[in-house]
């Protein structure tokens, strides 16, 4: 049997995955979890130091524990890597340049954990930076947790992708493994980036989780690097 606390954290995320706090939303206070799940605090307060450190929850000193939201100014943007080597805060502005819908197939159903017969919306954008394309983002999710979605809705939110499958559809994004490797621009990549053709991008694959571990997105990003780097965190 796992530890106490565990079991504690498992329930605290059974809460989340079943909207009873929303993201944004404050949880009720330790002593109050303690009395619902009929343990100590301190197993309590363990079972959150986990959920924060996986950056499921954030504390907030004076005003209690939250579950954590694209919508943070520290955390829409989490994903994104990309830099500018001086460090200056750049204007990010998306572009939406196809949208369509396609049966999943084997190696996507693969890392999705889904049938190869299910059908992928497939949505190719471009991002620019203070104006500049940089990044041509191709992305692939199950159709079945985001019916309703159209380009129309895309292009009207145009901002992080992430905030708007949490705001319209409810599924929070928590982590992604990323596998990064230097490739050269295609035909098509190097007209939209400006580029001559075979010049040397950054390709960044990348698989989103929400809660549970579950895969939930496929994303692959071509990065133009000249004056940008890809900043990473280890821990």
């Amino acid at each position: 049997m796992s530890p106490l606390y565990i079991q504690v954290k498992k329930r605290i995320t059974g809460s989340l995955i079943s909207a009873e706090w929303a993201p944004g939303e404050s949880i009720p206070s330790e002593i109050e979890l303690a009395k619902k799940y009929n343990v100590s605090q301190g197993t309590v307060r363990k079972a959150i130091d986990d959920l924060v450190s996986d950056k499921i929850l954030i504390r907030r000193q004076g005003k209690g524990t939250f579950v954590s939201s694209h919508n943070e100014e520290n955390i829409q943007l989490r994903f994104l890597r990309l830099t500018e080597k001086s460090g200056k805060k750049e204007n990010l502005e998306s572009k939406l340049i196809s949208f369509e819908k396609e049966k999943a197939g084997n190696q996507i159903a693969k890392s999705l954990g889904i049938n190869p017969s299910s059908t992928l919306i497939s949505i190719k954008r471009l991002l620019t930076f203070n104006g500049r394309p940089l990044i041509l983002d191709l992305i692939k999710i199950p159709t079945a947790y985001f019916r309703g979605l159209t380009p129309e809705k895309i292009i009207e939110k145009s901002g992080s992708m992430y905030r708007m499958y949490e705001v319209d559809f409810g599924i929070q994004m928590l982590h992604a493994d990323e596998k990064i490797l230097a490739v050269g621009s295609s035909k098509e990549s190097s007209a939209l980036l400006h580029i001559s053709e075979g010049s040397p991008l950054l390709s960044v694959e990348r698989l989103s989780y929400t809660y549970d571990n579950k895969p939930i997105e496929w994303r692959l990003g071509l990065c133009l690097t000249l004056d940008h780097y890809y900043k990473t965190e280890l821990e």
